[in-house]
């Protein structure tokens, strides 16, 4: 009994997907609640999630030239003030400090929510020279924005992440630069975390506060909800101008840099327990498994076999992230465990393996169980691993296809956002007032224009004008 109950404690995404979620970060041991309201504690099973994506985003951004940097996490006042669309854009979401120990401050800080107007500051005093370009900054941080509703990693009121800001001397340039950091995202999603996205640009209504254009990844989750994934944004030179950030060109003319800014955060850990997750559970992908196989020893009283399974996990350890759970807990209840927690393969011995030369190789994602000779043991994990990683992304694409409808007049539009859930492609004619008819009926926002556009039809499907683009819609997180 006590191995079932462990699993019902989870509740079944099908009955609530919220509170299967909550129960998931909770049991897994990823997060915990704390006494500072809308903040959660990342526990270490959590963290390691986040220091697997961090190395491997990182090394990804430094392969195109990118350097990181910190700046402060307090912004003045008047700084921020100075982007008049950035400034209302984070206006109800801002933390502000006035108080420095017992003494009001003579100008209010405010706890950055984003740092544009930080580096804007340093790049005026930094930029001199078309010698001095480009810039290729980011900076590891986090950052608050007082979120009315919080969950945990898809929206906290602080949270991790990382935001790119770079200056260029041209257009050209910085358009580029948007568009490169998006991929670099894009292939991230794909080949790291098994999640397939769609790439486009927001709509005017949905790009960043202060962009010239912001461009996106969508995922779609097990429930057919949408979450933004990554953002990159094109400023153009609006900041420089704000700013005062000028350069000498070669022809000795002052001119304006253009400048780009780019973010992902903890809620890519949200987006890899939502697409993958199952009811007994998380499914890691190997890539980000902070342990990506767990030794299990069967009867492990007996002679040997404790010493076998020891020694399985010294020769894994060249080859994989590995642990050995030797707790006193029986068979039953470490398997129920170890599915939880998501690690991608169980290895399984006991006497009679021991006996046979051969040990019980279990998936976390499809429960297929292998018997493996323990000679092969290290070239047949590592065989496993890849072929996981692989299946998962084609998973969660054949999933992602068969929650993807077309729309082309507003009956069908509303007919499959009341009887399913998942991205509608619709046309539309551009106009904002169609947006907001569209959310305020629905509850259903434009998720993005995607770079490959589709003719569905001729007019748009809310107001029937004549249609500009494809559109990709969605409920969102």
């Amino acid at each position: 009994m006590a191995d079932k109950k462990m699993v019902e404690e989870i509740t079944s995404m099908d009955v609530d997907f919220a509170q299967w979620y909550t129960d998931v970060v909770k049991k897994a041991e990823l997060i915990d609640y704390t006494s500072v309201k809308g903040c959660m504690v990342i526990k270490p099973a959590g963290y390691a999630i986040w220091e697997l994506i961090q190395k491997q985003l990182d090394a990804r951004f430094k392969e195109t030239g990118v350097e990181n940097v910190y700046l402060p996490m307090f912004i003045p006042e008047s700084l921020l003030q100075k982007e008049k669309d950035h400034v209302e854009g984070f206006a109800p979401e801002v933390a502000w400090v006035t108080h420095g120990g017992l003494q009001p401050l003579q100008e209010r800080l405010c706890v950055r929510p984003t740092s544009e107007t930080l580096f804007c500051d340093f790049y005026k005093n930094d930029i001199h020279s078309y010698r001095d370009l480009p810039k290729v900054y980011n900076q590891w941080c986090s950052v608050v924005r007082w979120e009315k509703e919080t969950r945990p990693f898809l929206r906290s009121r602080e949270f991790l992440w990382q935001e790119g800001h770079t200056a260029h001397a041209t257009a050209e340039e910085a358009e580029q630069r948007t568009i490169q950091m998006l991929d670099v995202y894009a292939d991230f999603c794909e080949e790291v975390l098994a999640i397939p996205v769609i790439k486009g640009q927001k709509t005017e209504k949905e790009k960043f506060a202060g962009a010239v254009a912001t461009y996106t990844i969508e995922a779609l989750m097990h429930d057919g909800k949408a979450l933004q994934s990554g953002t990159s944004h094109n400023f153009g030179d609006g900041f420089a101008k704000a700013f005062g950030i000028q350069f000498a060109d070669k022809d000795n003319t002052l001119k304006y840099v253009h400048q780009t800014s780019w973010g992902m955060t903890t809620r890519l850990i949200g987006a890899i327990i939502m697409v993958h997750g199952d009811n007994e559970g998380l499914v890691l992908p190997p890539k980000v498994a902070p342990i990506q196989v767990c030794v299990i020893p069967i009867q492990q009283k007996k002679e040997g076999v404790l010493e076998k399974a020891r020694e399985l996990t010294e020769r894994l350890k060249k080859v994989c992230r590995v642990k050995l759970d030797d707790t006193d807990k029986s068979p039953g209840w470490k398997f129920a465990d170890a599915e939880m927690r998501g690690y991608p393969i169980r290895v399984e011995i006991g006497p009679k393996d021991m006996e046979a030369g051969r040990c019980v190789l279990c998936r976390r994602d499809t429960r297929e169980k292998t018997e493996v000779s323990l000679e092969e043991l290290e070239s047949r994990v590592e065989e496993l691993l890849d072929a996981i990683q692989r299946e998962m992304l084609e998973r969660a694409r054949k999933h992602r296809d068969l929650h993807t409808y077309t729309a082309s007049s507003m009956d069908e539009f509303v007919k499959i956002f009341h009887e399913r859930s998942g991205f509608v492609k619709a046309m539309w004619c551009g106009e904002q007032s169609c947006e907001d008819e569209i959310k305020e009926k629905l509850s259903v926002t434009s998720r993005c224009m995607p770079f490959e556009q589709e003719h569905i039809a001729d007019t748009c499907v809310c107001c029937g004008k004549p249609a500009k683009k494809m559109v990709y819609w969605g409920k969102a997180y």
